[in-house]
């Protein structure tokens, strides 16, 4: 990626349970912040990239999500492209507003995130469409792999998500001796980071034990373990160099030095060294020229805790089976050697799936300039964001990493 691309704004919305939202109000609000954030105005942005994965399920509405939630922003007339790419879809949106700017199609973009999926009153549409992000026409072979890891078919009333994760934590135990207590470790690390961003979802601190001693979902998932179900909406303005001299908050830019997207390959539950997260990991690595020891903060997508120890192993920040160990050291804490998830992560932050990626980037991006407050990592100078979805085989269907850095 030796063309500079910029990420000249940002903003989130409120993630957690919005009643009184819609999909409109959220988009209005992520949109303004960011353009607000970046010093730009509607009549400078040339195209966009709207994520959301749940509204023609859930709503109805389909096809021209985008368009119809940016018009009474007067965000007309321009290319406005929509994208889904279950959980990974955010992220996918920047990586596609990436490719634009890099094309020279254009010096400035806006990516928007936005999801609205709390429905009290239709929880099988819910459920439904947390398990379309799997083969719905091999759900037998969905269900064999839960069982060969010692799960049972969790039926129509939860996400089968959970089960899935709860399945290769599991492997993931047998396999290098981790325990319920290591997911606990980072449960307890994101809840108590989360009590410090205005914006989560979930704001109270966690021991290690309040989280085993919470509500069990499925062994060894306790509630607080596992990422909620979150209205909200993330937004990013994407710019050139020429892009960026043309806006009023320049000096507060970062830079993408490396961001890849894969999808799942055919390998064996056993052959981790080539799981899509570690692909995808090392294919970013390799375009910013950066390696593992250069990260000062990571976010990263801990749908469930083990899924967070997961891609730290995947990231290179951790040889396999030595997380818990180095949890128990602070190292990945705020104040540790590698901050994960300052930010709280999905499991505090919140998960409103279409949001979820650019939520990571915003994040990230307040580290990079210094404006994280009481979770700031200290002299954070590269960041990397790590945002998976969907489960195809035996690993996500689509995982982005994202590799940021200061610019100034």
């Amino acid at each position: 990626m030796t063309d500079a691309a910029f990420i000249a704004g940002t903003s989130m919305t409120r993630f957690g349970k919005r009643p009184d939202a819609s999909v409109k109000t959220l988009c209005a609000e992520a949109v303004m912040a960011a353009l607000t954030d970046a010093g730009a105005a509607v009549a400078d942005i040339e195209a966009v990239w709207f994520s959301n994965t749940r509204q023609p399920m859930l709503e109805g509405q389909n096809t021209v999500r985008g368009q119809i939630a940016l018009r009474p922003l007067g965000l007309t007339g321009i290319p406005v492209t929509n994208v889904e790419n279950a959980c990974a879809s955010g992220s996918t949106a920047l990586l596609s507003a990436l490719h634009w700017i890099r094309a020279g199609a254009g010096d400035i973009a806006l990516v928007v995130g936005v999801e609205k999926m709390v429905f009290p009153d239709r929880p099988e549409r819910v459920a439904a469409a947390f398990a379309g992000g799997t083969d719905i026409h091999d759900r037998a072979g969905v269900v064999g792999y839960i069982r060969a890891m010692g799960g049972e078919d969790p039926g129509p009333d939860r996400s089968l998500f959970m089960d899935l994760y709860a399945a290769q934590a599991r492997a993931h135990m047998a396999r290098h001796g981790t325990t319920q207590a290591d997911f606990a470790w980072i449960a307890s690390k994101n809840h108590t980071a989360a009590a410090h961003n205005p914006d989560a979802q979930y704001r109270t601190p966690m021991t290690v034990d309040q989280v085993l001693a919470d509500k069990t979902v499925v062994f060894p998932f306790t509630r607080a373990m596992c990422a909620p179900v979150s209205d909200g909406a993330a937004a990013a303005v994407v710019c050139s160099a020429a892009g960026l001299a043309r806006l009023s908050a320049q000096t507060r830019a970062v830079r993408v030095r490396g961001c890849a997207l894969l999808s799942a390959s055919r390998r064996s539950p056993d052959d981790l060294e080539n799981h899509i997260g570690r692909r995808a990991a090392n294919r970013a690595y390799d375009q910013a020229g950066l390696g593992p020891d250069d990260v000062d903060v990571v976010e990263v997508h801990d749908a469930t805790s083990y899924a967070e120890l997961q891609q730290i192993e995947n990231l290179g920040l951790a040889e396999p089976g030595s997380v818990g160990a180095r949890l128990r050291q602070g190292d990945f804490a705020l104040g540790g050697r590698t901050p994960v998830n300052a930010s709280g992560g999905l499991v505090a932050k919140g998960h409103p799936v279409g949001a979820t990626g650019l939520a990571q980037i915003h994040e990230l991006s307040l580290q990079l300039r210094g404006e994280a407050g009481p979770r700031q990592v200290e002299g954070a100078r590269i960041a990397v964001a790590e945002n998976g979805g969907g489960f195809l085989g035996v690993e996500e269907a689509a995982t982005v990493v994202t590799i940021l850095e200061r610019a100034a």
